[in-house]
């Protein structure tokens, strides 16, 4: 059996724990959140959505 997560769920979720144990505050997190928001819209993104690929799949894998 196949189980996809979405990494936006994952990260969103890594988050909500990050806030909740107070390990992160909440104007951190805003700015977390802003970053990758517009880092989605630069010429970056592809990349970094490889890089993301490629370690999904190796630790796929292993």
């Amino acid at each position: 059996m196949v189980l996809t997560v979405s990494m936006v769920f994952l990260f969103g979720l890594v988050l909500c724990f990050l806030l909740r144990s107070k390990s992160l505050g909440y104007g951190s997190a805003f700015i977390a959140v802003m970053f990758g928001f517009y880092l989605a819209s630069t010429g970056a993104a592809g990349p970094v959505n490889d890089l993301t690929t490629a370690v999904v799949n190796a630790i796929d894998n292993i």
